[in-house]
């Protein structure tokens, strides 16, 4: 790339670029937006963090811009690094969770929100059928524990 002032050669980088995702808990589910643009199909609500934005920031913003939720109780679930997991380009995702609370009500680049089960997804977008096993199956796992620390 050349500099537009002196036309030398400036060396650039290729990074992956961050984005979140959220897990939000509503109403006995999990909530997933239709998204408006491509790609298209059901995912979890999420995006691009701004610069200068904290990922916490960036997740209650997105979760708030997509689902009009505010998401109380969030906490960082697991990052997301495959190369391949968004064919735009390489990002790497912070997944978080949290409770939603308001009323439910798609927004921004989301033509639709909606509450589903663990048993009645549909197909998602990006890789968010793996997060989502990687959550039910981490949930599943805190529960078993938590019922052997009750006995």
């Amino acid at each position: 790339m050349k500099c537009p002032n002196c036309n030398t050669t400036v060396q650039t980088h290729r990074n992956p670029v961050p984005t979140v995702d959220i897990i939000i808990e509503y109403g006995g589910g999990i909530v997933l937006i239709e998204r408006k643009n491509p790609p298209y199909g059901w995912a979890l609500p999420g995006g691009f963090v701004d610069y200068g934005e904290s990922l916490e920031t960036a997740a209650a913003r997105e979760a708030k811009e997509e689902t009009s939720l505010d998401v109380h109780h969030l906490r960082q679930f697991h990052t997301y690094s495959d190369p391949s997991r968004d064919a735009r380009l390489h990002t790497i995702s912070v997944v978080f969770c949290g409770d939603g609370h308001g009323i439910l009500q798609a927004g921004d680049d989301a033509a639709f929100a909606k509450v589903f089960h663990a048993d009645e997804l549909p197909p998602l977008a990006f890789d968010h059928d793996q997060i989502l096993q990687d959550y039910f199956q981490h949930s599943a796992e805190l529960l078993t524990g938590n019922q052997k620390l009750a006995t």
